[in-house]
């Protein structure tokens, strides 16, 4: 099962993301994205299962069971949503490479580090999780092969 990147950016380990939680993958293993725009896209074929109202974090369900968390920034929920917009909701079906949400990144990135985490919350039902070796990201780019 493949996961692709929902974001141009640069690629960054999770054990290197500067909030414990994620760097000692607390809810679930995955990777991150330095982005370089503030445009998000489905990395999955699936459905939103959750939308946080502060519009930073979105959890997807994709069709063959891989539950998937991506969460924009660190502490970016203190903004209260301000700078973020959703195109989706939960319930809606998406493909990979549909807009889920936008951010102003010059604004977030004033206050906040802008990774953005793409956590694999049901880490434990699968053997192996291997990332991309690609440092230089674009949308659409393998960068989970689940197994």
């Amino acid at each position: 099962m493949k996961v692709y990147c929902p974001a141009k950016g640069k690629r960054k380990l999770l054990e290197n993301v500067n909030d414990e939680a994620f760097a000692q993958k607390m809810m679930g293993d995955g990777i991150a994205v330095i982005p370089s725009s503030g445009e998000v896209f489905s990395p999955v074929d699936g459905e939103v299962t959750m939308l946080f109202p502060t519009k930073h974090a979105i959890g997807l369900k994709s069709d063959d069971g891989v539950e998937v968390l991506v969460h924009i920034g660190i502490d970016t929920v203190e903004l209260n949503g301000e700078g973020f917009s959703s195109y989706v909701k939960q319930g809606d079906k998406v493909e990979v490479g549909s807009p889920l949400l936008s951010f102003d990144l010059n604004k977030v990135s004033a206050q906040y580090e802008t990774d953005i985490m793409i956590i694999i919350t049901n880490t434990s039902a699968y053997k192996n999780i291997y990332q991309t070796e690609i440092e230089n990201l674009s949308v659409m780019d393998e960068l989970l092969d689940i197994e």
